[in-house]
Protein backbone atom coordinates (compact mmCIF):
# COMPACT_ATOMS: atom_id res chain seq x y z
CA UNK A 1 0.00 0.00 0.00
CA UNK A 2 1.31 3.47 -0.91
CA UNK A 3 2.24 5.68 2.02
CA UNK A 4 1.40 9.24 0.95
CA UNK A 5 2.32 12.17 3.14
CA UNK A 6 -0.27 14.32 1.35
CA UNK A 7 -3.87 13.56 0.50
CA UNK A 8 -3.59 16.05 -2.38
CA UNK A 9 -0.65 14.10 -3.80
CA UNK A 10 -2.52 10.82 -3.39
CA UNK A 11 -5.61 12.21 -5.14
CA UNK A 12 -3.52 13.45 -8.10
CA UNK A 13 -1.71 10.11 -8.41
CA UNK A 14 -5.03 8.26 -8.33
CA UNK A 15 -6.29 10.36 -11.25
CA UNK A 16 -3.16 9.90 -13.37
CA UNK A 17 -3.25 6.15 -12.65
CA UNK A 18 -6.63 5.91 -14.37
CA UNK A 19 -4.99 6.71 -17.73
CA UNK A 20 -4.33 3.80 -20.12
CA UNK A 21 -0.90 2.25 -19.66
CA UNK A 22 -0.08 4.33 -16.59
CA UNK A 23 0.64 2.38 -13.41
CA UNK A 24 0.88 3.94 -9.99
CA UNK A 25 4.66 4.33 -10.10
CA UNK A 26 4.46 6.13 -13.44
CA UNK A 27 1.57 8.22 -12.14
CA UNK A 28 3.62 9.29 -9.13
CA UNK A 29 6.56 10.21 -11.36
CA UNK A 30 4.31 12.33 -13.60
CA UNK A 31 2.67 14.11 -10.66
CA UNK A 32 6.02 14.90 -9.02
CA UNK A 33 7.23 16.25 -12.37
CA UNK A 34 4.21 18.53 -12.64
CA UNK A 35 4.69 19.81 -9.09
CA UNK A 36 8.18 21.02 -10.03
CA UNK A 37 6.90 23.05 -12.99
CA UNK A 38 6.11 26.76 -12.88
CA UNK A 39 2.51 27.62 -12.03
CA UNK A 40 1.96 29.01 -15.54
CA UNK A 41 3.12 25.72 -17.08
CA UNK A 42 0.71 23.71 -14.92
CA UNK A 43 -2.12 26.14 -15.67
CA UNK A 44 -1.44 25.81 -19.41
CA UNK A 45 -1.40 22.02 -19.16
CA UNK A 46 -4.70 21.92 -17.28
CA UNK A 47 -6.35 24.49 -19.56
CA UNK A 48 -5.40 22.58 -22.71
CA UNK A 49 -7.21 19.50 -21.39
CA UNK A 50 -10.24 21.52 -20.31
CA UNK A 51 -10.46 23.24 -23.72
CA UNK A 52 -10.10 19.91 -25.50
CA UNK A 53 -12.99 18.47 -23.51
CA UNK A 54 -15.18 21.56 -23.87
CA UNK A 55 -14.52 22.60 -27.46
CA UNK A 56 -13.37 19.60 -29.52
CA UNK A 57 -15.99 18.27 -31.91
CA UNK A 58 -16.58 15.05 -33.78
CA UNK A 59 -16.55 15.58 -37.54
CA UNK A 60 -20.08 15.07 -38.85
CA UNK A 61 -18.80 13.23 -41.92
CA UNK A 62 -15.91 10.99 -40.85
CA UNK A 63 -16.10 11.09 -37.01
CA UNK A 64 -12.55 12.42 -36.69
CA UNK A 65 -11.69 14.75 -33.82
CA UNK A 66 -11.92 18.31 -35.07
CA UNK A 67 -12.01 21.97 -34.04
CA UNK A 68 -14.94 22.52 -36.43
CA UNK A 69 -18.12 20.71 -37.47
CA UNK A 70 -16.34 19.30 -40.56
CA UNK A 71 -12.68 18.34 -40.14
CA UNK A 72 -9.89 19.74 -42.33
CA UNK A 73 -9.45 16.47 -44.23
CA UNK A 74 -13.14 16.19 -45.18
CA UNK A 75 -13.29 19.89 -46.09
CA UNK A 76 -10.12 19.90 -48.19
CA UNK A 77 -10.70 20.29 -51.97
CA UNK A 78 -7.31 18.67 -52.54
CA UNK A 79 -8.35 15.26 -51.19
CA UNK A 80 -9.68 12.55 -53.51
CA UNK A 81 -13.34 12.14 -52.59
CA UNK A 82 -13.59 8.96 -54.66
CA UNK A 83 -11.40 6.93 -52.26
CA UNK A 84 -12.49 6.29 -48.69
CA UNK A 85 -10.22 4.63 -46.13
CA UNK A 86 -12.06 2.92 -43.27
CA UNK A 87 -10.12 2.82 -40.00
CA UNK A 88 -10.77 1.94 -36.38
CA UNK A 89 -9.94 5.20 -34.61
CA UNK A 90 -8.26 8.60 -34.72
CA UNK A 91 -4.80 7.13 -34.06
CA UNK A 92 -5.02 5.19 -37.34
CA UNK A 93 -5.80 8.36 -39.30
CA UNK A 94 -2.74 10.01 -37.76
CA UNK A 95 -0.56 6.99 -38.57
CA UNK A 96 -1.66 6.90 -42.22
CA UNK A 97 -1.36 10.67 -42.62
CA UNK A 98 2.22 10.49 -41.35
CA UNK A 99 3.11 8.29 -44.34
CA UNK A 100 2.17 11.05 -46.82
CA UNK A 101 1.05 8.27 -49.18
CA UNK A 102 -2.73 8.63 -49.02
CA UNK A 103 -4.73 11.52 -50.47
CA UNK A 104 -8.26 10.20 -50.11
CA UNK A 105 -10.67 10.67 -47.24
CA UNK A 106 -11.43 8.64 -44.12
CA UNK A 107 -14.23 7.08 -42.16
CA UNK A 108 -13.61 6.25 -38.50
CA UNK A 109 -15.63 3.33 -37.16
CA UNK A 110 -14.90 4.02 -33.51
CA UNK A 111 -13.81 0.44 -32.78
CA UNK A 112 -14.02 -3.13 -34.08
CA UNK A 113 -16.67 -5.80 -33.80
CA UNK A 114 -15.78 -7.79 -30.69
CA UNK A 115 -18.40 -10.15 -29.24
CA UNK A 116 -16.10 -10.88 -26.29
CA UNK A 117 -16.25 -7.20 -25.32
CA UNK A 118 -19.92 -6.83 -26.20
CA UNK A 119 -19.21 -4.59 -29.21
CA UNK A 120 -21.52 -5.23 -32.14
CA UNK A 121 -22.11 -3.48 -35.48
CA UNK A 122 -24.68 -1.16 -33.93
CA UNK A 123 -21.99 0.22 -31.60
CA UNK A 124 -19.83 1.39 -34.53
CA UNK A 125 -20.23 4.14 -37.14
CA UNK A 126 -21.36 1.70 -39.82
CA UNK A 127 -24.74 3.22 -40.65
CA UNK A 128 -23.14 6.61 -41.31
CA UNK A 129 -20.56 4.85 -43.52
CA UNK A 130 -23.33 3.25 -45.58
CA UNK A 131 -25.09 6.62 -45.84
CA UNK A 132 -21.89 8.25 -47.20
CA UNK A 133 -21.44 5.48 -49.75
CA UNK A 134 -25.07 5.67 -50.85
CA UNK A 135 -24.37 9.17 -52.18
CA UNK A 136 -22.41 7.51 -54.99
CA UNK A 137 -19.27 9.68 -54.99
CA UNK A 138 -16.99 7.02 -53.47
CA UNK A 139 -15.59 4.52 -56.00
CA UNK A 140 -13.17 2.60 -53.77
CA UNK A 141 -13.28 1.64 -50.10
CA UNK A 142 -10.01 0.66 -48.44
CA UNK A 143 -10.45 -1.48 -45.36
CA UNK A 144 -7.48 -0.47 -43.20
CA UNK A 145 -8.33 -2.16 -39.93
CA UNK A 146 -5.68 -3.89 -37.86
CA UNK A 147 -4.86 -7.51 -38.71
CA UNK A 148 -6.35 -8.91 -35.54
CA UNK A 149 -9.17 -11.44 -35.29
CA UNK A 150 -11.56 -8.59 -34.45
CA UNK A 151 -10.26 -6.53 -37.35
CA UNK A 152 -10.77 -9.39 -39.80
CA UNK A 153 -14.26 -10.01 -38.44
CA UNK A 154 -15.11 -6.35 -38.99
CA UNK A 155 -13.59 -6.42 -42.48
CA UNK A 156 -15.76 -9.39 -43.44
CA UNK A 157 -18.91 -7.81 -42.00
CA UNK A 158 -18.29 -4.58 -43.94
CA UNK A 159 -17.48 -6.48 -47.13
CA UNK A 160 -20.83 -8.27 -46.96
CA UNK A 161 -22.60 -4.96 -46.33
CA UNK A 162 -20.89 -3.32 -49.29
CA UNK A 163 -21.43 -6.23 -51.67
CA UNK A 164 -24.41 -4.68 -53.44
CA UNK A 165 -22.82 -1.28 -54.00
CA UNK A 166 -21.12 -0.25 -57.22
CA UNK A 167 -17.61 0.23 -55.85
CA UNK A 168 -14.38 -1.71 -55.36
CA UNK A 169 -13.35 -2.92 -51.91
CA UNK A 170 -9.65 -3.31 -51.15
CA UNK A 171 -7.55 -3.97 -48.08
CA UNK A 172 -4.06 -2.89 -47.13
CA UNK A 173 -1.26 -5.23 -48.22
CA UNK A 174 0.14 -7.53 -45.58
CA UNK A 175 3.18 -5.43 -44.79
CA UNK A 176 1.48 -5.03 -41.43
CA UNK A 177 1.76 -8.41 -39.71
CA UNK A 178 -1.20 -10.33 -38.31
CA UNK A 179 -2.07 -9.06 -34.86
CA UNK A 180 -0.44 -5.66 -35.42
CA UNK A 181 -2.19 -2.37 -34.77
CA UNK A 182 -1.73 0.31 -37.44
CA UNK A 183 -0.47 2.94 -35.02
CA UNK A 184 2.59 0.80 -34.20
CA UNK A 185 3.58 0.10 -37.82
CA UNK A 186 6.52 2.12 -39.12
CA UNK A 187 5.65 4.77 -41.67
CA UNK A 188 7.45 3.12 -44.61
CA UNK A 189 5.77 -0.24 -44.04
CA UNK A 190 2.34 1.32 -43.56
CA UNK A 191 2.79 3.59 -46.58
CA UNK A 192 3.66 0.63 -48.80
CA UNK A 193 0.70 -1.31 -47.43
CA UNK A 194 -1.60 1.49 -48.54
CA UNK A 195 0.01 1.89 -51.98
CA UNK A 196 0.12 -1.87 -52.61
CA UNK A 197 -3.44 -2.51 -51.44
CA UNK A 198 -5.18 -5.53 -52.92
CA UNK A 199 -8.82 -6.43 -53.67
CA UNK A 200 -10.51 -7.73 -50.56
CA UNK A 201 -11.33 -11.42 -50.55
CA UNK A 202 -12.97 -13.12 -47.61
CA UNK A 203 -10.35 -15.07 -45.73
CA UNK A 204 -7.35 -13.46 -47.48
Amino acid sequence: MDNFSSKLLEAAVNEFATLPGIGRKSALRLVLHMIKQDQSRVDSFAESLLRLKREAKECKQCHNLSDTEICEICASPHRDEHILCVVEDIRDVMAIENTNQFRGKYHILGGKISPMEGIGPADLHIESLLARLAAGEVKEVILALSSTTEGETTNFYLYKKLGNLDLSVSTIARGVSFGDELEYADEITLGRSILNRVPYRAGN
